[in-house]
């Protein structure tokens, strides 16, 4: 009798558990954009934490995959959109496949929680390993099978005190430090080591409030007009073979009278013709942009018909430098830019072979793409070196470190959200571009189809946008500088630094109180 009351005791107990980890997984969702309640982790992981600490192995690598689980179902919901509208699927396929896709990063997280228990010396969940294995996890995340990093910790920050962490160590150093923090205030609130947590907190909070006066680059004094093109095109539209010059005149023509601008943007694959087909038309504008002293970069298909390969890339039409006596636009020069960092489904089909035939979702417009290079050259423009990524590049920070030159003066990106609607994917993605912005230093330009176009300063801060879907122009000035931030001199080492000294630290702890 006893044994089975204590047995229905713990059952309540882990049900109680479990609804509390998916809650607070599922609640994280409002401390991104749009919402923005950058406050919020600083509830809701010290809340989770009470759930896992001092957890049996089994236990904390449960709960972390629950708290995962909530936490990608509400974050990524919008992944749905795109397979329901777009890729033919019925809505209960779609949101099938998206929680497929929640189960499978919610992985990580229990990873992560799975090893804070194992590499213990009782087994139970130790709070001070899990930020260490939490970026290990992270890290793994956004690079198996090309990689989803997604949702990082550091980007609810991007409005927050800890942003200013951003130059000096990057969004990963920034989930690092939100993950102390959270952890030393829930053993603060638990009335363990008090003194040692209290000055753990002290320490960060000052640390802040220190750099929050602190500027790693500085103005030039220069300042370059721009003008980001948003034709809002349907995206059911945007392929169809009757929409193809309607597409491109339309983008002429609101470039047309903006030719004052020094740089005009074009969103992604705004050109929706092969660029050898389009010859014609790039030539026109090519030298009508030269003619008005401009430069336009803007996406385009290119397709290789000896190699049978589509590159999904950006090119530039008009000045490279302000001496050019023509146009610069050549068919192949090397003043272009090729995606390298494809999304899965979308760009390209793993096992396309098997998963084609199943349903029209793995048979998307333009799903065959090559890779280009991993490290391009900078595009050049009015004698600017721009660092171009496209879309989904974004999100991976290594990426834009290893194309990231001393004498860029500005990021790059284009994107085409139209794949996901009014949802909160393209404000997410907007969120990690102002990361991108604050951690490199430089002010960056995205130019997309129907929103987010917007333009931020070097502090990630947006100076200047446009509404989502409606045909428009985003005309402004943007301020150059000089220097660079510490994390896009040293961010490998930075990286690696922060887990293994967290670990190296809590096992000489450890080491230290079983010899006593």
């Amino acid at each position: 009798m006893l044994r089975a009351t204590q047995s229905k005791t713990l059952s309540n107990l882990t049900n109680k558990d479990n609804w509390l980890s998916i809650f607070a997984g599922l609640s994280l969702v409002f401390a991104y954009a749009p919402f923005s309640l950058w406050w919020l982790p600083f509830i809701v992981l010290p809340l989770w934490f009470s759930n896992i600490d001092q957890t049996s192995i089994k236990q904390a690598c449960k709960q972390g995959g629950i708290f995962a689980l909530g936490w990608f179902i509400s974050g990524i919901s919008w992944v749905h959109v795109s397979i329901a509208e777009f890729g033919g699927m019925p809505l209960v396929v779609s949101i099938a496949l998206m929680l497929l896709l929640c189960l499978y990063l919610s992985v990580f997280s229990a990873l992560a929680c799975y090893c804070g228990a194992k590499f213990t010396t009782n087994k139970q969940f130790n709070l001070w390993l899990f930020p260490a294995f939490w970026l290990v996890a992270e890290y793994l995340r956004g690079w198996f099978l090309t990689g989803f990093p997604w949702l990082s910790l550091g980007y609810s920050q991007i409005d927050g005190p800890l942003s200013v962490l951003a130059p000096l160590i990057g969004e990963v150093g920034i989930t690092f430090s939100l993950l102390i923090f959270c952890v030393a205030l829930y053993k603060l609130a638990t009335k363990q080591n008090i003194i040692f947590h209290s000055s753990l907190i002290f320490i960060i909070a000052c640390c802040c409030l220190l750099l929050s006066n602190k500027s790693w680059v500085e103005l030039t004094g220069k300042k370059i007009k721009v003008a980001l093109v948003q034709g809002n095109i349907q995206q059911s539209l945007k392929w169809q073979p009757e929409q193809e010059w309607p597409t491109m005149l339309k983008y002429l023509d609101l470039t047309r009278v903006n030719y004052d601008a020094d740089l005009i943007i074009w969103p992604e694959s705004a050109i929706p013709s092969m660029e050898p087909l389009a010859q014609d038309f790039l030539q026109s504008v090519n030298k009508s942009a030269h003619f008005n002293n401009a430069s336009i970069i803007t996406g385009i298909i290119n397709y290789n018909f000896e190699s049978k390969e589509y590159f999904n890339s950006l090119i530039v039409l008009g000045k490279k430098s302000k001496a050019d006596e023509e146009g610069s636009y050549q068919y192949e020069s090397s003043n272009r830019y090729y995606k390298n960092h494809l999304l899965p489904i979308g760009e390209f089909v793993p096992f396309g072979d098997l998963l084609r035939p199943l349903a029209p979702f793995f048979n998307l417009p333009m799903s065959s793409f090559s890779r280009g290079d991993y490290v391009q050259e900078n595009l050049v423009a009015q004698d600017l070196k721009l660092l171009p990524l496209i879309c989904f590049e974004i999100v991976f920070p290594a990426q834009l470190a290893a194309n990231y030159q001393a004498d860029t003066n500005m990021l790059l990106t284009v994107s085409n959200d139209a794949w996901f609607g009014n949802s909160h994917g393209p404000h997410q993605h907007m969120e990690i571009a102002r990361m991108r912005s604050l951690e490199f230093g430089r002010p960056l330009l995205r130019s997309t189809n129907n929103g987010i176009t917007a333009v931020t300063d070097h502090l990630g801060q947006i100076t200047a946008k446009i509404p989502q879907f409606e045909e428009a122009v985003l005309k402004a000035d943007v301020a150059l500088v000089k220097g660079n931030t510490p994390y896009s001199k040293w961010w490998q080492i930075i990286h690696w630094f922060m887990p293994i000294s967290l670990l190296l630290i809590v096992y000489l702890t450890s080491r230290r109180n079983k010899n006593k």
